[in-house]
């Protein structure tokens, strides 16, 4: 057996061994058929009415009080956690009682699932409990969870609290954590009930490729990758725009889509490279009719979580009832630095970024310039859901241009809490100045812009065969969740977010720990403990070490000799 093991991790898969000498499966095909819920029963149960007096409930131990003839203990389902009474002889009413005496009091293990038969009732101290008379073993856990306490009155103890530790491990951080399933609970409400928002209105859900010949439909750096057979290089979607455009241009009125984007770009609090995203394109539609939708959609949604079209988000409270107020780009730069760039060209606007302290490089074009200024000065402050309207055309290469004011396009980008969660557009339908837009973006990539669109020809020659007027919007549903649920990092909203790889544990070799002087015949010894490394060893307190030896000496039952006190105070 591998020394890497801990104690408790030998232990169990001893236990896993006796449950098969007894003839049990540790880990049994059979369908378990679950007739009760245990939130359902601690919701519902009434002693006077006879309710749940036949129960079939399913779940991790999580917690045991063994008082010999009878224990408690706590199961947890999918929906909470149920006190549970097994009593010696309702569970082995025969003559053998293995399953109780030997199989729940001494090999099963919290963390473990089994399965119950029986019937609810109140225990002396008020408690609603299921009293058991039938148990299955239904999953063998042979490694511990962590040992979280909960007081009464809140207090938690020993908390599974780690970040990274939580992101990297879900399933233990919400088997042990399990009040951040809500977070999980309400991300599904707000793609469920925008799903029917669309349906209700006639438009259809559709899905488009992720591997992409050409990276179109957004400003960022892709992913790349090789399709073997056809010898071709592809690229994860950054954006799923163009596709469905090109169902616009094939007839269809309104059409939208919830997928993964992937943009090979930095992370941070709001940033996954893998993200998903909404967007939806309707016919005949223009970025008007569109702010108007989405400020209605958008208090359904809120609705939907909270009951109510507020929302608290840290210290702010947001109230998703529109109207939402509405800022054209350069008014909002105007409002919060007292500088109009309206009229500037790039010189006037390295200026401005210079004279404000805002870092540039010489891949910066007119319309990244102008972003940047944004960013920096403007976001923060849109803490009510905003509309920033009317972005300058070098920002914005599949928009249509303004209808009556010249260089900008109709495009708004919605902002709450400091941060940008929707995106929309009036498209641009003409094929020409498509054509032109796209030219610019080459003229970026030349000079060095990672994140300037490619030129798409499959897509120019859709629009070329025409597409209706027609208003598109992207919401990004991982900062919308944030939002909903008061979540300040995007990881929190991610079952799994990408981390960087997991450190391997460092592994001591036997000649490291006979190198400190540890006798080679308590090398094992010390690993069973938990100690794989000298440096892990060192960290110990000497007295326990000391103390525990002795204790595994016996336990182990080893017939080899105890090493003095002071040689092993000299490991330290």
């Amino acid at each position: 057996m591998s020394t890497n093991l801990s104690e408790q991790e030998i232990l169990r898969r001893e236990s896993l061994q006796q449950l098969r000498a007894l003839g049990i499966n540790p880990y049994p095909a059979e369908a378990f058929n679950v007739t009760a819920f245990a939130q359902d029963i601690l919701d519902n149960f009434n002693a006077n009415a006879d309710t749940y007096q036949n129960v079939v409930l399913a779940g991790r131990i999580m917690t045991r009080r063994i008082m010999g003839s009878a224990s408690f203990a706590e199961l947890q389902d999918s929906t909470g956690r149920i006190q549970i009474y097994l009593k010696r002889d309702d569970i082995c009413p025969g003559e053998d009682k293995t399953m109780y005496n030997t199989v729940f009091k001494k090999l099963l293990d919290i963390g473990d699932y089994i399965g119950v038969k029986g019937y609810a009732f109140i225990t002396q101290t008020g408690e609603i409990s299921v009293h058991v008379s039938e148990l299955f073993v239904l999953s063998k856990s042979i490694k511990p969870l962590p040992v979280v306490k909960r007081e009464e009155d809140g207090t938690i103890h020993d908390g599974f609290t780690d970040p990274e530790m939580r992101y990297r491990q879900r399933y233990v951080d919400l088997t042990v954590n399990p009040e951040f399933k809500q977070i999980f609970v309400n991300r599904s409400k707000v793609i469920n009930t925008m799903r029917d928002y669309f349906n209700k209105q006639g438009w259809m859900e559709v899905e488009t490729p992720i591997l992409q010949p050409v990276h179109g439909g957004a400003a960022a750096r892709p992913f790349k990758t090789h399709h073997n057979t056809l010898d071709m290089e592809l690229f994860l979607r950054i954006a799923n725009e163009l596709y469905l455009k090109r169902l616009i241009v094939a007839g269809f009125d309104g059409v939208y889509e919830f997928g993964k984007m992937f943009r090979n770009e930095g992370m941070d609090r709001t940033h996954n490279p893998e993200f998903t995203s909404m967007e939806i394109y309707v016919a005949y539609k223009d970025y008007i009719w569109m702010m108007q939708m989405v400020e209605n959609c958008l208090e359904e949604v809120t609705r939907a979580v909270h009951g109510i079209p507020v929302v608290q988000v840290g210290n702010n409270e947001i109230n998703f009832a529109g109207p939402y107020e509405r800022l054209s780009m350069y008014e909002s730069i105007q409002k919060y630095t007292g500088i109009d760039v309206s009229a500037m060209d790039e010189d006037g606007l390295l200026k401005t970024c210079k004279d404000l302290g805002i870092e540039t490089d010489a891949t910066m074009g007119k319309g990244k310039l102008i972003d940047e200024i944004f960013g920096a000065k403007v976001e923060a402050n849109l803490i009510q859901p905003t509309y920033i309207t009317d972005y300058p055309i070098e920002m914005t290469p599949l928009a249509k241009k303004h209808r009556s004011k010249d260089g900008l396009v109709e495009r708004f980008e919605l902002f709450v809490n400091g941060k940008e969660i929707a995106n929309a557009y009036s498209e641009l339908n003409d094929p020409i100045d498509q054509r032109e837009r796209f030219e610019e973006q080459l003229k970026l990539a030349g000079r060095g812009d990672e994140e300037a669109m490619a030129m798409d020809e499959d897509f120019l020659r859709a629009l070329e065969y025409g597409m209706p007027p027609t208003s598109g919007l992207g919401i990004g549903i991982d900062r919308l969740v944030m939002l909903l649920t008061n979540q300040h990092t995007i990881q929190e909203v991610l079952f799994f977010p990408q981390m960087r790889p997991e450190k391997k544990a460092k592994v001591a070799t036997v000649d490291d720990f006979i190198n400190i002087g540890v006798p080679a015949e308590w090398v094992q010894v010390l690993n069973k403990m938990g100690f794989n490394t000298v440096e892990e060893l060192k960290a110990a307190n000497p007295n326990k070490v000391f103390n525990d030896l002795g204790g595994m000496r016996k336990k182990l039952k080893l017939d080899i000799t105890m090493p003095a006190k002071e040689v092993v105070m000299s490991w330290f």
